[in-house]
């Protein structure tokens, strides 16, 4: 099942890099993508592990851009 999420208010392209990397790492994860351009986070997830790697994502954001707002779009 695949994700967006928004992440209104990344600093930077590095910071967005780092995100989608470690989203990528994240159990559960098929495949990742962020554009710090759209500022939208693309998941594909395995089925059944949706919200938890949604959560993971949020963790993720949060340890390198605190202050990003996290807004899952779909």
């Amino acid at each position: 099942m695949k994700k967006i999420i928004k992440l209104e208010g990344l600093c930077c392209a590095n910071c967005a890099a780092k995100i989608e990397d470690g989203v990528k790492k994240a159990s559960g994860v098929r495949e990742a993508s962020l554009s710090f351009m759209t500022q939208r986070l693309t998941i594909e997830a395995e089925d059944g592990m949706e919200d938890a790697v949604v959560e993971a994502a949020r963790r993720i954001a949060h340890k390198i851009e605190p202050e990003a707002e996290f807004k899952v779009l779909r």
